[in-house]
C-alpha cells in the first residue's frame, strides 16, 4: 500500500468530477479536513468510506489500494505490448536488412591504346561494376565522327553476350566520348569468373562521315584475381 499513490488518486477523483474538498466529503459523509488529510497522504480512508468512493465513482477498492486505476494500469499494459512489437519489427528488418560485406578490386586493361580505371565490388550474393573512366592514348586522332557507341560484352566459353550499352553520341572525337562514358551495372553473377582470360570487353565503334567505321575492342581485367 502506497500512501503518496492513494493520496494522489484520491485527488485525481475528486478534481475529475468538478468538486470542493468540502463536496467531495459531503458525498461521502466526511468532513473536508479528513479529506485534505487523505490528499496530503496524512492519513487514508477507512473500509468503509473506501466501499462508498467505489460505489459512487466506479472504482475498484483494489486500485485505490494500489494508487492507480484500472485504465492506468490496462494503459501500461498496452503500452508494454506496443513497445515488444515496435522491438521485434525492428529486429527483424535489421536481420533480414543485413548488408554483406563488399570485396573490392581494380579494374584496369592490357590494351595499348587505351587505359581504363574502375572497380569491381562482389559479395556471395552480387557482382557489381564500375567503369568510371576511359583515356585514349593511341596515335592522335582528331577525327570528327558522325557517330560512335560502345557496348560492354562478356565472354564465357562460346557465348558473347552484350551486358551494358553506353549512350552513343554524334558529331564528336573520340577522346570527348570516352570522357563522358559512365559505366555501372550489377552483374547477375555471384562470382568474378567473367574477369577470367580477359573474358569482358568494351567494344567502340566510331563512324566517320564516310560512313566508314572503326571498332576498337578493350579487353578488361582484375589487377588481381578475385577471392574464391
Amino acid at each position: 500500500m502506497n500512501q503518496e499513490k492513494i493520496a494522489k488518486l484520491i485527488k485525481e477523483i475528486r478534481l475529475k468530477n468538478n468538486l470542493t474538498q468540502k463536496e467531495f466529503a459531503e458525498k461521502l459523509g466526511v468532513t473536508y479536513q479528513a479529506v485534505s488529510k487523505w490528499e496530503n497522504a496524512k492519513n487514508i480512508p477507512d473500509i468503509g468510506v473506501l466501499k462508498e468512493i467505489k460505489k459512487i465513482y466506479n472504482i475498484d477498492i483494489d486500485d485505490l489500494l494500489d494508487g492507480e486505476t484500472s485504465k492506468r494500469k490496462v494503459n501500461k499494459i498496452y503500452f508494454v505490448i506496443v513497445f515488444l512489437i515496435v522491438l521485434i519489427v525492428v529486429l527483424l528488418f535489421l536481420l533480414f536488412n543485413k548488408k554483406e560485406d563488399f570485396t573490392f578490386k581494380q579494374i584496369s586493361t592490357k590494351c595499348d591504346d587505351f587505359n581504363i580505371s574502375g572497380t569491381v565490388a562482389y559479395n556471395k550474393n552480387k557482382t557489381a561494376i564500375h567503369i568510371s573512366n576511359i583515356e585514349y592514348c593511341g596515335d592522335v586522332n582528331d577525327t570528327l565522327y558522325d557517330n560512335i557507341e560502345c557496348s560492354l560484352y562478356e565472354s564465357y566459353k562460346d557465348t558473347e553476350t552484350k551486358i551494358k550499352s553506353c549512350e552513343s553520341k554524334s558529331n564528336i572525337k573520340l577522346e570527348d566520348y570516352l570522357k563522358k562514358i559512365d559505366i555501372e551495372l550489377e552483374h547477375t553473377s555471384t562470382t568474378c569468373r567473367m574477369f577470367k582470360g580477359s573474358s569482358m570487353y568494351l567494344l567502340i565503334n566510331a563512324t566517320n562521315k564516310k560512313n566508314i567505321t572503326t571498332t576498337y575492342k578493350i579487353p578488361i581485367e582484375l589487377e588481381e584475381d578475385c577471392e574464391k
